[in-house]
C-alpha cells in the first residue's frame, strides 16, 4: 500500500489509506478518432476519470465508461480552463484518491503535448503513470492532405518544430538558420498566429522564398482543408482563405506530390456535412459509410427506440413459439428486442426450433443470425414487407400460424397481405418508437449550422423530425433529402418534404451509394 501524499509516515499504523491509482498519458491521434491506437482506446474504456483537451473528437469520449469522470482541460490560445501546473497537480490528485486516469491528449503526449512536464509531475509525486504514444498531426495532418514528409530524390529528413515559441525573442531555441538550410521537410505544429513571423525569419535566414509550401487546417477531420503556394506568399494565401488553428505548416518539394497524392479531400462527398436521421444504436453503420465517402456527419436521431412498456403479449408468443411455422421480423430492432426478451425469459436459439424465420431485408437477416444464433430462411430480394408477403405467398401460407414482430407504429401491410392469402397472423409489438427528449431545439441548430444533404430511413424517422422542427420544413427544404427505400421517400413527400434521392434497396450501402451518384 502506497501512503498518501507521498511522504507520509507510519501510514499502515493509522487508518485504512486508499491506494493510489495510475495516469495513463494517452495520444488521441491528430483528430480522425479512427486513428486512436488499440492500446488507447483500451485504457480510455477502463479508466475512472478521463482528463481530455480541446481538439479531443467528442465521439473518443464516448467510449468511455458512462460512470466516468470527464474532465475539460482544453486550452487555446486567449482561452484557458486550467493552467499547466494546476492539470499537473488534478492528475496528482486523482490517482491519489485511488483513480485509473487516462489523460487524452490530441496527437502524440509527447510531441509538443507536454507530456514530459505531465510525467515528469507524476514521477515526483511518487504516481505511477505510463504513456501511450499516439499518431502525431506532424505526420498524419500532410499524408491526408496527400503529402509524404518523406520520398526518396525530394526529401531524407524530416524535422519538426514548435510554431507557438515567439520567433523574435532573444533566447529563442529555434536555430533559424539551421533551418532556412535544410534540404528536407519542415512541419511547424502549433503555428498559425506566428506564421508570418515564421515565414519572416526563415527568409531572412536564407530560405528560397518560392520554396513550396502549404497549409494543413483540421487535418485528418472531414473539414480539412489545404491551401497551397508559395513560402512567402503562403501566409498571404491562408489569411484569404479564411483558415484558422490548428493548422500544420509544411516547407518542402514533396508538397509538389499533392497533386496526384491527394486522396482524402477528392473523395465525392468531400465537405459535404450530411445529417444522419436513425436511433443512436443504428447511426454509427451509415456514418461510417458516409465519412468512407468524404462526407462530415451531424448525427441526430430522430428517433429513439424503447422497449415495449408491457411485454406480457411478447413474451407470451416467444414461450409458444413451437405453435407458429413462421416468425417475421421487419426490422433489426424487433431482433434486438426479442433477444432482450428471450435473455429475460431464460430462452435460447432452440427455442426457434421448427420455426422458419422471414426477415426484412440483409441488415435484418444478419443481426438474427448474430444475435439469435440462426439464420433467416427468407430474406427477399426487394427490401419491403410486400417482397415478404410475395415470397411466403410462393411457398403457400394458407392455414399457416405466423407471428410478426412489429414496432408500435410500424405499418400493417404484411399481415394484411398474409391474412388475404389465407394465413393466420399474431402482429405482437416488440418495441416502441418515440421521438427524442428536448431535442426540436438541436434539430433547428442541426440544420442552421449548415447542412447539405438530409438523410431519411424509415418513415417513423420522417414523422419525428416533422414533429419536432413543428412541421416547418423550411429548413428541411434548403438540403438535399435521401430517403431509404421507396416507402420512406413515400411518407417524406406525404409531409410535405421534397425527396431528391430514393435508394433503390432499403439497405445503408444502397442509400450512401444513391447519394454519391446524385452529388457525382
Amino acid at each position: 500500500m502506497r501512503c498518501w501524499p507521498p511522504g507520509r509516515e507510519n501510514c499502515s499504523m493509522g487508518p485504512a489509506m486508499t491506494e493510489t491509482g495510475k495516469v495513463s498519458l494517452v495520444g488521441a491521434g491528430p483528430g480522425d478518432p479512427g486513428l486512436i491506437t488499440v492500446k488507447a482506446l483500451d485504457r480510455l474504456r477502463a479508466a475512472d476519470a478521463v482528463v481530455y483537451d480541446r481538439l479531443v473528437d467528442p465521439r473518443l469520449l464516448a467510449e468511455a465508461r458512462e460512470d466516468a469522470e470527464l474532465i475539460d482541460v482544453g486550452k487555446a490560445r486567449g482561452s484557458t480552463r486550467m493552467k499547466q501546473d494546476e492539470i499537473n497537480q488534478l492528475l496528482v490528485e486523482l490517482a491519489g484518491a485511488g483513480k485509473s486516469v487516462c489523460r487524452l491528449k490530441g496527437g502524440d503526449p509527447f510531441v509538443f503535448g507536454r507530456g514530459g512536464e505531465e510525467a515528469l509531475a507524476l514521477a515526483r509525486a511518487g504516481v505511477p503513470w505510463e504513456v501511450v504514444p499516439g499518431v502525431t498531426s506532424a505526420f498524419a495532418a500532410p499524408a491526408y492532405a496527400g503529402i509524404p514528409v518523406t520520398h526518396r530524390g525530394l526529401a531524407a529528413s524530416v524535422t519538426i518544430v514548435t510554431g507557438s515559441e515567439d520567433p523574435r525573442k532573444p533566447d529563442s531555441q529555434i536555430n533559424w538558420h539551421a533551418l532556412a538550410g535544410l534540404d528536407g521537410t519542415l512541419v511547424f505544429l502549433m503555428g498559425w498566429s506566428a506564421l508570418p513571423e515564421i515565414v519572416e525569419r526563415l527568409i531572412a535566414s536564407g530560405m528560397p522564398p518560392d520554396r513550396a509550401a502549404a497549409l494543413v487546417q483540421w487535418g485528418t477531420m472531414t473539414r480539412q482543408r489545404v491551401v497551397a503556394g508559395p513560402l512567402a506568399e503562403i501566409a498571404e494565401r491562408g489569411r484569404e482563405a479564411g483558415l484558422s488553428a490548428p493548422v500544420a505548416f509544411v516547407i518542402g518539394d514533396v508538397n509538389a506530390l499533392r497533386g496526384e497524392l491527394g486522396w482524402f479531400d477528392s473523395r465525392p462527398l468531400f465537405g459535404k456535412r450530411v445529417l444522419v436521421t436513425r436511433t443512436r444504436t443504428q447511426a454509427s453503420h451509415l456514418r461510417t459509410l458516409l465519412e468512407a465517402e468524404g462526407a462530415e456527419c451531424v448525427e441526430f436521431p430522430a428517433i429513439r427506440v424503447v422497449p415495449v412498456a408491457d411485454p406480457s403479449g411478447i413474451d407470451e408468443a416467444l414461450a409458444r413459439l413451437a405453435d407458429y411455422d413462421w416468425i417475421t421480423f421487419s426490422s433489426s430492432n424487433g431482433v434486438r428486442e426479442v433477444r432482450t426478451r428471450l435473455d429475460a425469459l431464460g430462452l435460447d436459439a432452440r427455442s426457434f426450433a421448427g420455426v422458419r424465420v422471414a426477415a426484412v431485408g440483409p441488415a435484418t437477416g444478419e443481426t438474427v443470425r448474430s444475435l439469435l444464433g440462426i439464420r433467416a430462411d427468407l430474406v427477399p430480394d426487394v427490401y419491403v414487407s410486400e417482397a415478404v408477403v410475395n415470397e411466403l405467398g410462393k411457398q403457400g401460407v394458407e392455414g399457416r400460424r405466423i407471428l410478426a414482430i412489429r414496432s408500435d407504429i410500424g405499418r400493417d401491410a404484411l399481415a394484411t397481405g398474409l391474412r388475404e392469402l389465407g394465413a393466420e397472423v399474431d402482429e405482437v409489438v416488440g418495441y416502441e418508437t418515440r421521438a427524442p427528449d428536448d431535442s426540436g431545439e438541436q434539430a433547428r441548430l442541426a440544420f442552421e449550422s449548415g447542412i447539405d444533404i438530409t438523410t431519411f430511413t424509415s418513415s417513423s424517422g420522417v414523422d419525428n423530425l416533422v414533429a419536432l422542427l413543428d412541421g416547418s420544413l423550411d429548413l428541411v427544404s434548403q438540403t438535399t433529402v435521401a430517403c431509404m427505400g421507396p416507402i420512406t421517400a413515400g411518407r417524406a413527400e406525404e409531409q410535405g418534404i421534397s425527396v431528391d434521392v430514393v435508394a433503390p434497396e432499403r439497405t445503408m450501402t444502397a442509400l450512401v451509394g444513391a447519394i454519391v451518384e446524385h452529388i457525382s
